[in-house]
């Protein structure tokens, strides 16, 4: 065991509460890894200790540039056992309320087989809804709430009510106005029906009207696809680059297209689904890394190497490391530098799924490559989506010229599905521009230097008010502890009662004791709207409807 003391010019490391972390740091000329450090902060001394055992890595020139600074607090104990223990009583209470609806003493609302089918093998499992019938139901509020107006900083919702305790709703009628948004994934704010990119792409539903009606390789194939695909390329840095018009396809369908079977896919703990069903889909084998920990997805790579493929150790295909620029339960970010050093080493491939992260992370907007200021060239596969800093829909991959050829050849979302919408395709083709500054204005350097200003001001006045909150500092996904299941819907009812719009989130999105609530931040907001949303935060704190977590 060693110690040392982190709080110097050469460092500048500022750390949070008590939490397992790792950290790499240049340090004469050579990288220092410390592996499984517990920090802790002496108030008012103004130090931090590091307490671990200190690893040298050899990590070549992938050396953190910029303090990377991530909170993930332990849930404490008494927290776990309360919210287990609240599991535990609506679950009693669902089973009672099952027995309730069987002999029709409560009305059943949920599907149920028909009397004729008895001797049928069942088209689904009754027990597998127990949960949406018993505790989801209960909150179902919180969720899919109409929306009237654009999705911007601020947004009208359609209210509504239940006469039967959330199975249905009805509109009353009446908009509940000028309502926060803090969980649209609007980071630059390019969510609006006016400016340079509504006028745009007006102009581009004139010109080639809204829909295609063909796939690429027939008949839909337009000038400002090229040109968008084209201007996707050079933002990213890389020879060539393709669209598509589904996030979420873009995974799920280009995974199986690149490995299948005899092929390993090294996958982060906390991918997001469509990583999942694309790795799935594919037949490879999937072997699943600790969230962010390089130990793990080392050992990973070298028992892959060591003893290749099950039964036969034949040497494996090939191999994939799957991970994520910004994790949008978590607000972590990719620890990139070391899973290129780790993917160079052991002659690996990496898919980056910049989703959450391009738009929202870097000097230039250009994600978590730009944000540690690493080579493009070194990420085999830079997939992102244009729904959320965008302001559009649609995903990308972009990578060596010969990748996105054999994509354009085998990947089933090129092939098959319709082309991405023309006035789309300009909204992604203007924001961009503006992002690059090659509309001629500041504008977009503007906007990525005010999404970052509100990240850390909105983390640090959360931190200063006392929440446990979880990611890096530079991250504008903010996941704020609520821990109990109770506490979900309370905390989203009363924030909407002040005009405040939050996503929560809970089981099985999140391990069953950590629920939260997540607030995405945008350039669109301004310091006024975060601090009445901090304030009302620590108002429903303290609220007697809603007792919030230590």
């Amino acid at each position: 065991m060693s110690k040392r003391i982190l709080w110097s010019d050469e460092t500048k490391i500022e750390l949070f509460g008590v939490n397992a972390r790792r950290y790499a740091w240049r340090k004469q000329g050579t990288a220092h890894h410390l592996a499984n450090a517990i920090s802790t902060v002496k108030h008012g001394g103004g130090s931090i200790m590091l307490w671990g055992c200190f690893q040298r890595q050899e990590l070549g020139d992938y050396l953190y540039k910029r303090p990377y600074v991530e909170s993930f607090e332990e849930t404490p104990l008494l927290v776990a056992v309360l919210t287990y223990m609240g599991y535990g009583i609506l679950t009693v209470f669902g089973y009672l309320r099952d027995f309730l609806r069987h002999w029709n003493i409560e009305k059943c609302h949920v599907a149920k087989e028909r009397a004729e089918q008895k001797d049928f093998v069942p088209l689904y499992q009754d027990f597998e809804n127990f949960y949406t019938r018993n505790l989801y139901m209960r909150i179902r509020d919180n969720w899919n709430r109409p929306i009237c107006s654009v999705p911007g900083a601020k947004m009208d919702l359609v209210q509504r009510v239940s006469p039967d305790y959330n199975w249905t709703f009805q509109h009353t009628g009446k908009v509940v106005k000028d309502v926060i948004n803090m969980g649209s994934y609007n980071y630059l704010g390019f969510a609006e029906n006016n400016g340079a990119c509504a006028e745009a792409s007006l102009q581009a539903t004139h010109k080639y009207g809204v829909g295609v009606s063909s796939t690429r390789c027939e008949m839909g194939n337009l000038n400002i696809h090229e040109e968008m695909e084209q201007l996707v390329a050079r933002f990213l840095g890389v020879e060539s680059a393709m669209a598509f018009g589904m996030g979420f396809a873009t995974n799920s369908m280009n995974i199986p297209a690149l490995t299948g079977k005899g092929c390993l896919i090294l996958s982060d703990e906390l991918n997001h689904a469509s990583l999942v069903l694309g790795a799935r889909l594919s037949g490879s084998t999937i072997r699943v890394f600790k969230h962010n920990n390089m130990q793990s997805l080392e050992k990973l790579l070298r028992d892959a190497i060591v003893h290749g493929q099950p039964r036969t150790h034949r040497p494996w295909k090939k191999i994939l490391i799957v991970v994520e620029g910004i994790y949008s339960m978590e607000g972590s970010i990719v620890r990139l530098p070391e899973v290129i050093a780790l993917k160079k080493r052991y002659k690996a491939y990496l898919y980056l799924d910049e989703a959450h992260s391009i738009g929202a992370l870097g000097p230039n907007g250009r994600g978590v490559v730009d944000y540690f200021g690493l080579d493009p060239k070194d990420v085999d596969i830079m997939m992102g989506t244009f729904t959320k800093s965008f302001g559009a829909a649609g995903g990308y991959i972009g990578g060596k010229k010969d990748l996105i050829d054999y994509l354009r050849k085998h990947s089933h979302s090129a092939l098959y599905a319709t082309s991405m919408s023309p006035p789309v395709v300009q909204q992604i083709i203007t924001s961009m521009k503006i992002i690059m500054g090659e509309d001629g204005t500041k504008l977009g350097a503007d906007r990525l230097r005010q999404l970052s200003e509100n990240t850390i001001y909105f983390r640090q006045r959360l931190r200063e008010m006392g929440f446990i909150i979880y990611g890096n500092n530079d991250s504008p996904v903010v996941p704020l502890m609520l821990y109990m299941p109770a506490k979900i819907g309370a905390f989203g009812r009363e924030m909407l009662k002040r005009n405040i719009g939050t996503v929560v989130v809970g089981f099985p999105a999140t391990p069953i004791i950590e629920s939260r609530a997540r607030f995405c931040i945008s350039a669109a907001h301004t310091r006024e709207m975060l601090d009445k949303v901090s304030l009302q935060s620590i108002t429903v704190k303290k609220s007697p409807v809603s007792v919030m977590s230590p």
